[in-house]
């Protein structure tokens, strides 16, 4: 167990410094591209991914993490799944061909055919690498996982900013799209060196359908009561109203999809590791609960009160429309660390149908948030949005963790000591800003606000509130697994 606490150590840092390169190129991407391309272009490829992603829940039909989740998987099962996935993925590449023109006449928008069947290449992509990123999810990897993520968004960035300098407009963030999951896939196939043999009708994958069946109608029930708000947007707004939208959410989302990306990935496969072991398993974690507060809050708070400078220096001065829509949509940030590291705990402990009893509850009551503030634009869904979500939090918390041995207690405790942070930070940071004002343009006030108010959130957490030894013990365990070699946990 040991070895298993080093290699989640090291996996998880190695993870969050690849997802710290990962947010920095997206956040790039989106200062050079926001300037290049507007709210048209971003609303267009909007319009037909809001589409695309809900077929993009099934291309590896749960899958991925049902075979993560078992102790042990054969090659069969692995080969097996592997020409499952390809079979979804072409499915699901007719799917987004046929449903091309319907999407066009929705929107009233004939351009958006061109744009689906692009995107519908993608599924195939993905499919084709969703077995080997298993392998080394499997094998705690995490390293490789990272370096091949990161690799993959610099190329699809790469191409996009050099497609919208050619003047191609909406086709470059198309390309991205695309090229970004095709360059990952070829890297977890050099990355494994494995090849998939012949599937197998009786190879013992009906469980794991079943498991992967339910994960995936929960992230279905999941992503639209996500997104349904952009599709009305673009519905009865326009193209203009869901790029402004759309490009807010995207700064609000950046830091949640990395964190949850960058710590849930290790964490699942820990928690997986250890389910059997009540004990270990609530501390595994209570850890990497709380390892996500702590980067969290500070973006919260940072996406709140500097809305104004970040919405400049990101997007520049063309988007200020997105300033209101950012700052409503920033609290959700928090309310993510909150509820998504939940998902670990239910997934890990195979509670898939819970979630999905979760998911049928909360999915009608965001969605008609968003149709009571439709009718006042992009700030009443936004407003919408966030007031849903943090009305529902708290019972979320408490549906996930009955019968777990985690309590709200241990939520608590968790919670209050960055929470405390934070906000003793924030009222900081907040009267030193009334302070210098309008002193500094807004890429150095940036700069100063955000340096101040991260390092007064470090240091209120790590010396005041008693974490010191928390963090401490993680790079003990990093330097301490140097020296451990990476074992397969697939076994024949």
């Amino acid at each position: 167990m040991q070895d298993l606490k080093q290699r989640t150590i090291r996996g998880g840092i190695a993870r969050l410094l690849a997802q710290g390169a990962s947010f920095a190129i997206r956040l790039g991407s989106l200062m050079v591209l926001a300037r290049m391309l507007g709210p048209t272009d971003y609303g267009l490829v909007g319009m037909a991914t809001a589409f695309t992603g809900v077929l993009s829940l099934f291309r590896d039909f749960g899958l991925s993490s049902a075979a993560v989740q078992r102790t042990t998987v054969t090659e069969e099962q692995i080969s097996t799944l592997f020409w499952i996935n390809i079979l979804v993925g072409i499915i699901l590449g007719l799917l987004a061909l046929a449903m091309a023109p319907a999407v066009a006449a929705f929107y009233h928008e004939p351009r958006l055919v061109a744009v689906m069947v692009v995107l519908a290449a993608g599924f195939l992509f993905n499919a084709a690498g969703v077995q080997h990123s298993v392998l080394l999810q499997r094998q705690m990897r995490f390293t490789a996982l990272a370096v091949i993520s990161t690799v993959g968004l610099i190329v699809g960035t790469v191409i996009a900013i050099g497609g919208a300098k050619a003047g191609y407009g909406y086709w470059a963030l198309v390309a991205m799209t695309v090229i970004s999951p095709l360059a990952c896939t070829i890297g977890f196939w050099l990355a494994t060196g494995w090849v998939p043999g012949m599937p197998r009708r009786r190879a013992g994958v009906r469980s794991m359908m079943r498991f992967g069946g339910i994960l995936t109608l929960n992230g279905l029930v999941a992503y639209v009561a996500y997104n349904f708000e952009k599709v009305l947007l673009g519905r009865f707004w326009g193209a203009d109203a869901i790029g402004i939208y759309g490009r807010a959410y995207q700064l609000v989302n950046i830091p949640t999809d990395n964190m949850n990306s960058a710590v849930g990935e290790v964490a699942f496969s820990a928690l997986s590791r250890v389910k059997d072991d009540a004990s270990r398993f609530r501390n595994y974690f209570i850890k990497g609960y709380s390892l996500v507060l702590a980067m969290t809050i500070p973006l919260t708070i940072a996406s709140t009160l500097f809305a104004n400078d970040v919405i400049s220096v990101v997007l520049g001065p063309k988007w200020t429309e997105a300033v209101p829509i950012f700052r409503l949509l920033a609290p959700t940030i928090f309310i993510f660390a909150l509820i998504n590291p939940l998902g670990w705990l239910l997934f890990s402990l195979g509670l898939v149908g819970r979630s999905l009893k979760i998911a049928f509850v909360f999915a009608p009551l965001i969605i008609g948030g968003y149709v009571l503030g439709l009718p006042y634009g992009p700030k009443g869904v936004a407003f919408a949005y966030s007031a849903v979500m943090t009305l529902w939090v708290i019972p979320h918390i408490l549906w996930c963790i009955h019968g777990t041995a985690v309590s709200f207690r241990d939520i608590l405790v968790a919670v209050s000591r960055p929470l405390a942070s934070g906000i003793a930070s924030a009222g900081l940071t907040f009267g030193l800003r009334l302070f210098y004002g309008q002193l500094f343009p807004p890429l150095p006030r940036l700069v100063l606000e955000s340096t101040v108010l991260f390092a007064t959130f470090l240091g209120i957490l790590v010396f005041v509130t008693g974490q010191k030894s928390f963090y401490l013990d993680l790079l003990r365990g990093l330097r301490g697994s140097s020296s451990v070699h990476e074992k397969s946990l697939i076994s024949a």
